[in-house]
């Protein structure tokens, strides 16, 4: 019996999952279970059962890209969906890690990989936020808001969620009219462009992407608001003056624990003495660990997701106030659903502006994305700090007031 054979006979127990290897030999696991799709694969070669006993995300990523692990019954998302299902965060089995030697090798590895420099910082951005323009506009919402949507319905569409994602956001933050506003990572604008139309913000948005700011700057021009939100090519470690307020979605992903400190103490000393910053960022819900090795290599290389305790160390002894934390556990698994169905719905016009082993990566990575945040163990977190201890409200009841006069103005 082929090791491959013995690990996934140990493994699946829900959903039933069919494997016809390449000598024609064919192996059922599991049981089949009502919320769980059946799939069915087929290994080309020989090695492909040996790359996923090695490391069961990298093996399965790469030979799946190259065409090796076919998927016969069921999509990308189906089989990562009945993987997953069987290894939840939550029971503590972690039966889909890699073994100890290479959970050692990867640790040492990408711990290395995550001193994100200025240097190397720009090209890691550029691997990813660097791809076509077309690419993006395909499976994000009008907006290209490319992170976590809010849910007030599961319902919702990706459109209303990401509204509703700004309008949490920007009551969280507390803004009035001529405040000045920092938005670190600013993607392709429509934060900042939000904060401005809104709520009368002057906002400077700073990336390090070329492209993203070639659509910010465009977007700002044509909304006629380019005096009142700028947006600059430059790293957060390098931004001068005083803020009234400062945000952060979805890039401290790519800071890096080496540099959580100096992150931290930079946005405090960028606020003014009533300053107010909300940072959204990915996280892992137990205690730190390290980037899996095919996200890493071609996905987000030098990212990594944050576990609360690493992002408590970086702000403890700066003298600034923690005044909420909110866990969003399902919102980015409901976000990341709607960008799958988009992007396989476009696959002809992906597939024409790279090749199918692209579109099979990404599919890989946005099923896994998914799965993540319905089985495994990432959230998101939205922490508020402030300068002062009397800058904001003390109740909680100001966030919900503002979100709903901001939602009712849509």
């Amino acid at each position: 019996m082929a090791l491959i054979d013995l690990f996934l006979g140990r493994f699946v127990k829900r959903g039933e999952l069919t494997i016809t290897h390449h000598d024609g030999r064919r192996v059922r696991f599991g049981t089949p279970d009502p919320d769980i799709r059946s799939v069915a694969l087929r290994f080309t070669d020989a090695g492909v059962g040996s790359a996923i006993v090695r490391n069961a995300s990298l093996g399965a990523g790469e030979t799946f890209m190259d065409g090796r692990l076919l998927i016969e019954q069921g999509d990308v998302l189906d089989l990562v969906t009945l993987t997953t299902a069987n290894d939840k965060w939550e029971a503590g089995q972690g039966r889909l890690e890699p073994s100890p030697g290479a959970r050692a090798f990867n640790a040492v590895k990408y711990r290395l990989d995550r001193f994100n420099m200025e240097r190397k910082a720009k090209r890691n951005v550029a691997h990813h936020y660097d791809l076509s323009d077309r690419l993006y506009a395909l499976f994000l919402d009008r907006d290209r808001q490319y992170s976590c949507a809010y849910f007030t319905d599961p319902a919702n569409s990706l459109e209303q969620a990401q509204a509703d994602k700004l309008a949490h956001i920007a009551a969280k933050l507390a803004i009035e009219p001529g405040m000045r506003v920092l938005d670190i990572g600013c993607g392709w604008g429509g934060m900042a462009l939000y904060l401005n139309k809104v709520l009368g913000a002057e906002v400077l948005g700073v990336t390090l992407s070329e492209e993203q700011l070639k659509v910010a700057r465009a977007r700002a021009a044509e909304a006629g608001v380019a005096d009142k939100v700028r947006f600059e090519l430059i790293d957060y470690r390098r931004v001068t003056g005083q803020f009234d307020r400062i945000v952060s979605v979805g890039m401290f992903e790519h800071v890096g624990p080496a540099h959580y400190r100096a992150f931290m103490r930079q946005c405090r000393d960028l606020m003014t003495p009533d300053g107010v910053m909300l940072l959204h960022t990915i996280g892992r819900l137990g205690q730190p660990g390290v980037t899996d090795a095919w996200t890493a290599k071609y996905i987000f290389p030098g990212g990594y997701n944050p576990a609360l305790s690493e992002i408590v160390r970086a702000y403890e002894g700066l003298r600034m106030f923690p005044t909420d934390v909110e866990v969003l556990r399902l919102h980015y698994a409901w976000t990341i659903r709607h960008w799958y169905a988009r992007a396989v719905a476009h696959e002809a016009e992906i597939v024409a502006l790279y090749d199918e082993r692209f579109f099979r990566m990404w599919t890989f990575y946005l099923a896994g994305a998914i799965c993540a945040f319905e089985h495994g163990g990432m959230c998101n977190y939205q922490l508020q700090f402030s300068r002062s201890r009397a800058a904001l409200p003390v109740t909680r009841d100001y966030m919900l007031t503002g979100e709903r006069a901001l939602q009712a103005r849509g």
